[in-house]
């Protein structure tokens, strides 16, 4: 690809003598140095990073740029068909709540959502603007809204606001009746905030060194929360902590977990100084999450059932043990979750990578599910602000058809459309084509491809395809809608997604098949699906674009050292590279919880082994790589931005050809990118004409 050639050489890292020794063995890692000794310090204030280390990073944004610089109409002109697709004035569906209905919008070139309320049935003339998200922003260079709550009683909103990208919360308490911030200010927060049901006191999480969440405190309104009540700390390194509330809003949750145990705490919601008692004691590889329904309590939990059932247990007996099934296992249909109302149960499953709605009558347990007719389509419930209520509200989309949002009646079951996402600047989604096609792994395993491509193109060996993956904590990829991607779909490319093992598309068994040792078949199901694409004549080898994100930027570095000969240009968004090191250092934020996804390979000689064959960063070798772009940020708490910063400088000391390599950090935010919802699309722009520029599709 001779004709990539970048119009200057590129920034080399140093290489420095670093030696780690693990079973035996030794391993030369001379880019350690890229890692602050005061990487904590420099998440939360990018400004402290050790001088070499930004001014290596500034280089590679100046060489990013540099290579970049021939494109720059065409970046500002995507940039212009990406906002052109967003509706700049939007608002949601506004969500009962008593006699108020509360909501947010954006207002015309706003970066940041405002939250709202009005009294119920009236007008927008009696917007009430809670929280204003542009003004709070104004002087930060990242800013972002977290958990935002009101109180039962509709006087306080507690909210959460971060201002480094590093996901560390500062909580805020106004006053709505008055408009007054009040002086309550809680630092290093996660977000999480729930309310008791008097209206004086919200609970909190707090992050320990290691940037965890590991303490829930109590705060009453007006105290100085140096004095605030611990509630409940996390003594296991690899668990988490959320905070809920159940849906009729009478008890407060304390949930832990990791990727494959959980335990929940529950406490009266009108006494919170009560406190907190263990419902069901963990278990290694048991989930469960409760809510309560009269005097029982409803569990989802996979106790004895992979994909899950809903069993029951009186209030006051012993929830671990003595259960009523009311949902039975069924192999292959996974229950992601479950959503109760006074006089129903609902249920979100899926099967065979389609996800689908299932009612269920309290009173008489009959179940109905909710229809939807397209091969590949995504859903999400939203749990709503009112118990006592007919109403299910859920968001449908596709591939090809904008996000809906439905209210559905599950007395009468008439479904009514309540917003469709507008696209200001135009779509029609006959004129594209959306279709779900099968690849085969190596051991016989039938892995899902969504595909969606314009209906006036026949796919062909010149066509490029965009083909997306992730496969890792279970968490599987929707075919759902973006609307960026039509910024490539509409310049003849394909844009598919690959539906590998690691995620859950069928099943947990999906899940449990793409982790620890069996890590490989990730890697395995996403090379079948490129390969099923070139023989089934949508494209061909050297026409495939390999793109995924955090997890699944291993994927991305893990195949292109597999199979690099397959793909004419990879994506990798802040990618998890650098497995091996940063799964041997606990004190970094992530590992511990990590271990049952990927396996500890400090006390674990197979895990230690098995991380090794497919680690991004150990497998790099001298062959030739596809062009490649990376991105990372300072302040992301998720994957350190030197994971991709010392996979790009091994890459470029080790790799063959003369295709680009560009690395693009942002200097001063996290895991999820710039926090306006404008400043992300540049970033998007990038990216596409990144991929333009590579196949020859300038226009």
């Amino acid at each position: 690809m001779s004709q990539h050639l970048p119009p200057s050489r590129p920034p080399r890292a140093a290489q420095q003598q670093h030696t780690i020794e693990q079973f035996g063995e030794q391993r030369s890692d001379p880019y350690a140095w890229l890692r602050d000794p005061d990487w904590r310090a420099a998440m939360l204030d990018p400004s402290r990073l050790q001088e070499d280390i930004r001014s290596y990073l500034e280089a590679e944004n100046s060489y990013t740029e540099a290579v970049l610089r021939g494109q720059k109409d065409l970046r500002e002109r995507l940039f212009s068909e990406l906002r052109g697709r967003i509706k700049e004035a939007d608002s949601s569906v506004p969500e009962p709540d008593g006699y108020y209905e509360y909501y947010t919008r954006y207002r015309e070139g706003g970066q940041h959502p405002l939250i709202c309320r009005r009294k119920a049935g009236m007008g927008e003339q009696f917007e009430e603007i809670l929280l204003d998200g542009d003004a709070e922003a104004s002087g930060y260079d990242y800013f972002d809204i977290g958990e935002c709550v009101h109180s039962d009683d509709h006087r306080y909103l507690a909210f959460a606001i971060d201002t480094t990208g590093a996901e560390s919360y500062t909580i805020r308490i106004k006053d709505l009746f008055s408009g007054e911030l009040l002086s309550d200010s809680i630092e290093q927060a996660r977000g999480d905030i729930v309310w008791s049901s008097r209206s004086d006191t919200i609970l909190y999480t707090v992050l320990d060194d290691s940037h965890r969440p590991r303490w829930v405190y109590r705060h009453r309104i007006g105290d100085n929360s140096r004095h605030d009540t611990l509630v409940y700390e996390e003594r296991d390194a690899g668990f988490f902590v959320n905070l809920g509330r159940t849906e009729s809003r009478r008890f407060l949750l304390i949930e832990t977990h990791d990727h494959t145990t959980s335990e929940v705490h529950v406490a009266p919601a009108e006494v919170p100084e009560a406190g907190f008692r263990c419902l069901i004691p963990r278990q290694k590889d048991v989930e469960y999450s409760v809510t309560d329904c009269g005097e029982h309590w409803l569990i989802l939990t996979n106790h004895n059932a992979e994909d899950f059932r809903i069993v029951s247990a009186e209030l006051g007996g012993e929830a671990a043990t003595e259960w009523d099934e009311l949902v039975a296992h069924r192999s292959g249909v996974l229950i992601h979750d479950m959503l109760l109302f006074s006089d129903y149960l609902v249920r979100l499953e899926s099967e065979d990578a389609l996800p689908r709605i299932v009612i269920r009558g309290l009173e008489d347990g009959l179940e109905h599910t909710v229809e939807f007719s397209e091969q590949a389509y995504a859903l999400a419930l939203d749990p709503g602000l009112e118990f006592d209520t007919s109403i299910l509200r859920f968001k449908y989309s596709s591939l090809t058809t904008p996000t809906q949002v439905f209210d559905y009646d599950m007395d009468t079951g008439e479904r009514e459309l309540r917003k469709e996402q507008q696209i200001p600047s135009g779509h029609d989604p006959s004129d594209y084509v959306a279709k779900r096609v099968n690849a085969y792994s190596p051991d016989g395993e039938m892995v899902p491809v969504s595909l969606l491509y314009r209906a006036d193109l026949t796919p062909g060996p010149d066509t490029p395809v965009l083909l997306s993956g992730y496969g890792a904590y279970g968490i599987s990829q929707p075919a759902g809608f973006s609307p960026h991607r039509f910024s490539l779909v509409d310049r003849g490319f394909v844009f598919a997604i690959a539906h590998v093992r690691g995620g859950k598309e069928r099943g947990f068994r999906w899940y449990r098949e793409g982790k620890l040792l069996a890590k490989q078949n990730t890697f395995s199901d996403y090379v079948a699906c490129a390969e099923h694409l070139i023989e089934s004549g949508y494209t061909s080898a050297g026409k495939l674009i390999v793109h995924g994100g955090s997890a699944g930027g291993m994927l991305v570095g893990a195949v292109l050292n597999q199979r690099p000969e397959l793909f004419g240009a990879a994506v990798a968004d802040v990618p998890f590279v650098d497995v091996l090191n940063t799964m041997s250092d606990p004190t970094l934020p992530l590992t511990p919880p990590e271990w049952p996804e990927w396996g500890n390979p400090i006390e674990d000689e197979q895990a230690y082994r098995n991380i090794s064959s497919y680690s991004p960063y150990e497998n790099v070798c001298a062959q030739e790589y596809p062009p490649l772009l990376v991105t990372a940020g300072v302040s992301d708490p998720r994957v350190t931005y030197w994971e991709p910063a010392k996979w790009v400088a091994r890459l470029r000391a080790l790799k063959t050809d003369d295709n680009p390599l560009l690395l693009w950090t942002h200097m001063s935010s996290g895991h999820s990118g710039p926090g306006g919802r404008f400043d992300y699309l540049h970033e998007v722009a990038l990216r596409f004409a990144f991929l333009l520029w590579v196949f020859g599709r300038c226009d």
